[in-house]
């Protein structure tokens, strides 16, 4: 057990140095000087001032660096727990500006991945033993699963928004309001919340219940399914035994499509102006931000990493082969 924890923490470690090393890149490829646009935002008319400030943010964003010293003061930064100073509202730092925005994408993210996995696979197992269920679940949960995050978003924003008025399609709250815990704050902060989470959450739904389907039919004709029934076990007995052999493929699965479900919530939060990482992703994109932008996407590949660990802890936890093959190794 221990040596497998070992193990794993090993490469969570060189995954997350590499995730980090080309989250660094990323931003000092894109096209533009960040400086440049901070200047002009400044509105500042005299060139010599202009050169003053362009020499003056330059130094203190280091930029005047090469690139290697820059590569090692990031990481001497980082290791302080220090993200540096936002561009895009300076002299914020980018800390305070991802732990505003974190909770949006958690209130997002949790809901929608949990209460769609669970969903998914019920609802999956149970129209596999109904025919008529299964005729109807099966091409409409192809539909869910293939299509994009962002087009059904659009479409629900247009068709329970715009046209039947009945959720708000712009930002996490009214805009004539102020955070506070009335009812009348909460109650517009659950109407803002709803359109993206349905939208995550129905897509991801689709996938799991075809998932969760196809492995209970497999299931139901393997061998031990057979000797259980000429036992004369009940049949609620086998389908429990066949349910508990058929999640454990869905446990693997939720690892694996965590990433695509944390992008799909970005762009989701960018078609609705939700106020999450996505949004500040973009925003970050638009004004040159790079440190902003590490730092929003050094928050996403920390939470990934440690989503996976504990589904890696929960597997071997439910499947207890994977434990006695650990105890035979060792």
């Amino acid at each position: 057990m221990r040596r497998y924890f070992g193990r794993k923490l090993l490469i969570y470690g060189l995954t997350f140095f590499v995730a980090v090393t080309v989250n660094w890149m990323i931003p000092r490829f894109m096209p533009g000087d960040p400086v440049s646009s901070m200047l002009s935002r400044a509105n500042v008319a005299q060139p010599a001032a202009v050169e003053a400030m362009r020499a003056h943010y330059t130094a203190m964003f280091g930029f005047d660096l090469p690139l290697w010293q820059q590569y090692l003061n990031f990481w001497g930064s980082l290791l302080k727990g220090d993200l540096g100073i936002s561009i895009w509202l300076f002299p914020t730092p980018v800390t305070d500006v991802i732990v505003r925005a974190v909770p949006y994408t958690l209130g997002l993210l949790i809901p929608s991945i949990l209460l769609s996995w669970f969903a998914g696979n019920r609802f999956g197992a149970f129209a596999a033993r109904r025919k008529w269920l299964d005729n109807s679940v099966l091409p409409v949960g192809y539909v869910l699963t293939a299509t994009p995050y962002m087009w059904l978003a659009i479409l629900l924003a247009w068709a329970l928004g715009i046209v039947a008025g009945i959720f708000p399609v712009a930002g996490a709250y009214g805009f004539d309001l102020r955070p506070s815990w009335s009812w009348t704050f909460l109650g517009s902060l659950a109407q803002h919340w709803f359109l993206p989470f349905a939208s995550l959450f129905l897509v991801a739904f689709g996938g799991w219940a075809i998932g969760m389907r196809n492995m209970i039919i497999y299931e139901l004709e393997a061998d031990y399914v057979n000797y259980l029934r000429a036992l004369g076990a009940p049949a609620r007995l086998v389908r429990r035994y066949a349910f508990r052999n058929a999640i454990l493929p869905q446990v693997t699965g939720l690892a694996l499509q965590l990433g695509v479900l944390v992008a799909g919530a970005l762009v989701t939060e960018i078609v609705f102006s939700y106020p999450g990482l996505g949004h500040l992703i973009l925003q970050a994109i638009q004004n040159q931000d790079f440190f902003l932008l590490q730092g929003t996407f050094l928050f996403i590949v920390i939470g990934v990493l440690i989503a996976n660990f504990v589904i890696d802890i929960a597997y071997v936890l439910v499947d207890p082969r994977t434990r006695t093959g650990m105890g035979e190794a060792a």
